[in-house]
């Protein structure tokens, strides 16, 4: 009896703790999705049944009068704004209350996170400080000669398809040319994945990003326990690998700079002024000014942001690339136009890749964007507040810690704001045509003092393997092509295509 009795009480407890901010949104006046125990607003989610791009989409286009929509995420309050001039505040003007992303739920992030994408408080604007200098342009235009020779693999592997009349995995093929130019640009290694199938390299860029039952539990128990699930780790598996590679190319480098100019020598030369140092974001004195804040750029932080450096620059790019080649697979007429001006700026360069070159390839930019448009590698962005904001418009505030949630796939395909979405149409980039509207709510790299900080580097990269593609190639559906493709339901930051985007590849005469 005493124990059926505990038992009741726990579950009780348990349905209260659960519960208890259920009304978090009806308090506010804020129209909102209701909630499930446990699962929150986010049952699709946990279930594999949407991705959160998906979920946050949905809530986008069910709600088209309100400015907002709440939801929550297990027990926790998010979001979903649709309003460009609310979005524009927390990504900038107001960017003060809100520059945590909160990606990983959790107090404590574990090492190999410690980097500019997860990082957050002062961890965080000491590193975009010294970390944005080595995106200059004169910097990336150093890093070319190494896209170059992976450009030229790239064409290799095509035209080995191409010769046997069978179609190749766009996805895997870009996948593969991205692993090789982070490899060498990144870590200062030759990964070759481009002609080794089973690469250690593209091996590591799949494990990054596989994504299960058990992470999904993991993330499930750190949304509801915060506070109770520190040791909780999603990339445990993979940190000794990372760390460990990062200190020994730094020792085959005697921990100097070398000549490679590549990421690991741009981490060395931060290495070596020393620590960050910088006002804080944190923590204030008496008056309101800033307390000083210090941070070593040690093995572990120079570790983690190669590692950001790889995962983020191999899904991310991969995924866009790929997606371009489906979509210019279908509208032949868009890829002439592509074609036609690529060969027309090769011509002026001896018909070489390099960096000036792209820099002139308009259409084929626009082309690009057109398909990042369609289908963001971002489907969303996320902040969450960091002290009280008050909603002054509609007379509500949130608290510390609730998410904010910016729908940019909803965004991107919004009739409101782009006439007819669903086609494809490079000329909507076109500076005459693309206004302040469309520009406020175009959000591929982000916006604000969060913006991907590689957003240059991963244009060139995808410039050119595009380039490198479409200069020898021309692009077709394949029989098993699917010309709409289903999305990854377990992809969580960044968008996938399940199952692949088989093409065929045919030699230019």
């Amino acid at each position: 009896m005493i124990i059926l009795t505990i038992v009741l009480a726990g579950i009780v407890l348990l349905y209260i703790y659960n519960t208890r901010t259920f009304d978090y949104w009806k308090k506010r006046g804020v129209t909102y999705v209701k909630p499930m125990l446990f699962f929150g607003s986010s049952t699709d989610v946990y279930f594999f049944r949407k991705s959160i791009t998906q979920l946050s989409a949905e809530i986008y286009f069910k709600y088209p009068n309100e400015k907002m929509v709440g939801v929550f995420r297990s027990t926790n309050p998010n979001l979903v704004i649709r309003d460009p001039e609310i979005m524009k505040r927390i990504l900038i003007t107001d960017f003060y209350y809100f520059y945590k992303r909160g990606i990983m739920p959790g107090i404590t992030l574990e090492p190999i996170l410690r980097n500019l994408f997860f990082a957050e408080g002062d961890l965080w604007r000491l590193l975009r400080q010294r970390l944005t200098p080595a995106f200059t342009s004169g910097k990336l235009k150093a890093m070319f000669p190494l896209i170059t020779e992976r450009a030229e693999k790239l064409r290799s592997r095509t035209l080995n398809a191409a010769l046997e009349a069978r179609s190749i995995d766009a996805r895997d093929l870009m996948a593969r040319y991205t692993t090789d130019f982070i490899g060498a640009c990144g870590f200062g290694l030759d990964s070759d994945s481009l002609n080794d199938e089973d690469s250690a390299f593209r091996k590591l860029g799949a494990d990054i990003f596989r994504f299960g039952i058990r992470e999904n539990v993991k993330l499930l128990l750190k949304d509801v326990f915060p506070n109770l699930t520190d040791n909780i780790k999603f990339f445990g598996r993979l940190e000794d690998t990372i760390i460990n590679l990062v200190v020994d190319i730094q020792k085959q480098r005697n921990y100097q700079p070398s000549s490679r100019n590549d990421f690991i020598d741009l981490m060395l030369e931060c290495k070596k002024k020393g620590k960050m140092i910088g006002d804080s974001i944190e923590n204030f004195d008496k008056s309101g000014t800033p307390k000083e804040a210090k941070v070593d750029l040690d093995d572990v932080i120079m570790a983690a942001q190669v590692f950001v450096f790889f995962a983020a620059g191999f899904e991310t790019s991969s995924s866009a690339t790929s997606y371009t080649l489906h979509l210019l697979a279908y509208h032949p007429e868009i890829q002439k136009k592509v074609q036609k001006e690529i060969d027309t700026v090769l011509a002026k360069y001896d018909d070489k890749l390099c960096y000036d070159a792209i820099k002139e390839m308009t259409y084929l930019e626009w082309t690009f964007k057109e398909a990042l448009r369609i289908f963001p590698s971002l489907g969303y962005l996320i902040r969450t507040c960091v002290k009280p904001y008050t909603f002054a418009d509609f007379n509500f505030s949130i608290d510390e810690g609730v998410r904010v949630i910016i729908p940019i796939q909803a965004l991107h395909n919004d009739p409101q704001y782009w006439v007819k979405p669903e086609e494809f149409r490079p000329e909507r980039f076109h500076p005459d045509e693309f206004n302040d509207i469309t520009k406020s709510i175009y959000l591929p790299f982000g916006e604000g003092p969060r913006s991907c900080i590689g957003e240059r580097l991963g244009l060139m990269q995808s410039l050119a393997g595009l380039a490198a593609v479409l200069s020898h190639f021309t692009v077709e559906p394949a029989p098993e092509t699917k010309r709409y493709p289903s999305v990854e339901t377990r992809a969580d930051v960044v968008q996938s295509i399940d199952g692949g985007l088989p093409l065929m590849f045919h030699k230019r005469n």
